[in-house]
């Protein structure tokens, strides 16, 4: 019944009240009983409580009062008594109506902003790509959206009161909270297993949590088998050009070397000491053999991509996501001074993370026993290109250690880091050199700007086989 008066209009209100005011002030003037008809009044105050203000209710009130005093007269000593009984009476009647009122169309509203919000998040959970389940305590699962389907091979409808440990192993082994008073929300990369037997990687965002029903877990999953693929191609790439580099260098050192003995052969040829020596002769043809080797190898190997156009910006944002948490651990302070308008630079975005990341990973390795762990990298632009300094509060290179040399004493693994970060470097036109004159370990990455790459004109000078030069 209230809720069929809350949905009339104000007018149907009014109309409706002002008709029984009237029934009643008739009746009251009409029918002459030994008893005043004045608390009928009530009930239109009850209809104005859903439309009115309480000051416009009181109006009312002493309206209704007003015609029960004038159409129902009482004797004198009984009337004052009987107005005040009756104002109180029809006023209270219309101030509760309209606190209820209130109270219901609140709830009402919401009942259906509530309601709203189920539907759109139930619109959100269907037509959602990723995978969305909830599962009881024991891994059972309660609801699965089309996507939940799709994605572990289910018929429409069919993973409800299964084992997500069927599809999902390490979800199953999460434990409730009635096992355990710790709550999960996490995320984690596993194995999971489609209906038909196929294995996928799956990136598994959960969380458990306790409802009047017992404990629940949510989950939300994507596929990441895609990224796991390129990752590896990726990788793949990566290590195929950085021994096309590596071997180009050692192609021009084996060139070097070819060069040097066949001058000296050639010396010896034309003293004549050596003349109609088969062995000497034999030597000069090896020595030939070994450059023509040499020198094909050093062409397949530069006979690579060209670099791309980017922004070096985002790869050092990528650069400070790697950075940061290691950095945090380390209790490593990281400075950034990247300013907002950098050219573009040509570079290869992957072989450019990778110098960074080595030169990075060693300046924490040795802040290790620095007092003082600060890692300042910034960027400004020059003439024709873009500089990156990498500078770190260490102890620096000791004296006299030759940097970009593999194989070298001392040296962290192979000591093949600096070798190919420059290798890296010189394959996009670009450099890498130390700067002893900066405090700490300080290097600095030359790039070029991407305008000025695509103004050179002719063969690409190949940086890669110049030798290393410490600034």
């Amino acid at each position: 019944m209230i809720r069929r008066i809350l949905q009339w209009s104000p007018r149907t209100v009014f109309a409706i009240a002002s008709a029984l005011v009237a029934l009643i002030a008739l009746a009251d003037w009409k029918v002459e009983i030994n008893a005043t008809l004045g608390f009928l009044y009530l009930f239109p105050l009850v209809l104005l409580g859903t439309v009115l203000n309480w000051w416009q209710l009181v109006l009312a009130a002493l309206f209704c009062t007003f015609l029960s005093d004038r159409l129902d007269p009482f004797p004198m000593d009984m009337q004052v008594p009987r107005d005040i009984l009756i104002f109180l009476t029809v006023a209270t009647t219309g101030l509760l109506s309209r606190d209820v009122a209130r109270g219901y169309r609140r709830e009402m509203q919401e009942v259906a902003a509530r309601r709203s919000a189920e539907e759109q998040l139930e619109f959100l959970i269907q037509s959602s790509p990723a995978a969305i389940l909830t599962m009881t305590g024991n891994g059972e699962i309660l609801l699965a959206n089309p996507a939940a389907h799709r994605l572990l091979g289910a018929a429409a409808g069919g993973l409800p009161g299964k084992r997500i440990a069927h599809y999902i192993p390490a979800l199953g082994a999460v434990p409730s909270v009635d096992e355990t008073a710790k709550i999960f929300r996490t995320e984690m990369q596993t194995r999971g297993q489609r209906e038909n037997g196929e294995v996928f990687l799956a990136d598994v965002f959960f969380s458990t949590y306790t409802t009047a029903a017992g404990p629940r877990l949510a989950a939300l999953l994507t596929d990441a088998s895609d990224e796991l693929r390129e990752r590896e191609e990726s990788s793949l790439q990566q290590l195929l050009a950085g021994s096309r580099i590596l071997v180009a260098a050692v192609s021009h050192e084996v060139r070097n070397v070819c060069g040097a003995i066949g001058m000296m052969h050639e010396n010896l040829a034309r003293s004549g000491a050596l003349a109609g020596n088969q062995d000497f002769e034999a030597l000069g043809s090896l020595v030939e053999t070994l450059a023509k080797i040499a020198s094909l190898e050093l062409k397949q190997s530069t006979s690579g991509a060209e670099p791309a156009t980017l922004d070096l910006r985002e790869v050092l944002t990528d650069l400070r996501i790697v950075l940061e948490p290691y950095c945090e651990e380390s209790d490593i302070q990281l400075v950034w001074d990247i300013p907002d308008d950098l050219p573009l630079v040509q570079a290869d975005r992957h072989s450019l993370m990778q110098v960074l990341l080595n030169i990075t990973k060693n300046s924490q390795r040795a802040l290790e026993s620095a007092d003082r762990k600060a890692i300042e990298i910034s960027a400004w632009a020059e003439a024709g290109g873009v500089l990156v300094r990498i500078t770190d509060s260490g102890p620096g290179i000791p004296a006299g250690r030759k940097l970009f040399q593999p194989l070298q004493k001392g040296a962290e693994e192979t000591g093949l880091g600096l070798y190919l970060s420059r290798a890296f470097m010189r394959s996009f036109h670009g450099d890498l050199r130390h700067d002893p004159g900066t405090p700490g370990c300080s290097f600095v990455l030359e790039l070029t700007a991407a305008q000025d790459a695509e103004a050179q004109e002719g063969p690409a000078v190949d940086h890669a086989t110049h030798p290393a030069v410490t600034a």
